[in-house]
């Protein structure tokens, strides 16, 4: 019998009638809203805005991973990407605090667990 151990987890969801996702302000601080309630820790935030109307793409790196959005205003879309490791990390949060703050519906989601198999 193989035992893995789960590393963490990584849920990848869109949602779709979102709001403000051509501001570039509004985006970093759902992201970092997103951060504070999956409890884990910012070292970094890089974002991009393709300019007046269009969308923005932005990383939070993490001690524990990342939180990744890409955004298409014209459509109300965000793919949103949350890989969080460790016990206290709670990716779930993360998504909900990201789904109130851009006033987004998931549309499509998956989630991966993320597992340290032992070496055969």
């Amino acid at each position: 019998m193989i035992l893995a151990r789960n590393l963490g987890c990584h849920l990848i969801a869109d949602l779709a009638c979102a709001h403000g996702l051509d501001d570039g302000t509004h985006i970093e601080n759902a992201l970092r809203s997103a951060a504070e309630a999956a409890r884990v820790t910012v070292i970094d935030v890089r974002l991009h805005h393709f300019g007046e109307g269009h969308g923005v793409t932005g990383v939070v790196l993490l001690a524990e991973s990342h939180i990744s959005i890409h955004t298409w205003p014209e459509h109300g879309l965000a793919a949103v990407d949350i890989f969080v490791c460790g016990a206290h990390a709670r990716a779930e949060a993360a998504l909900v605090e990201l789904c109130g703050a851009l006033h987004g519906t998931v549309v499509m989601r998956r989630d991966i667990d993320r597992l340290a198999l032992p070496a055969i």
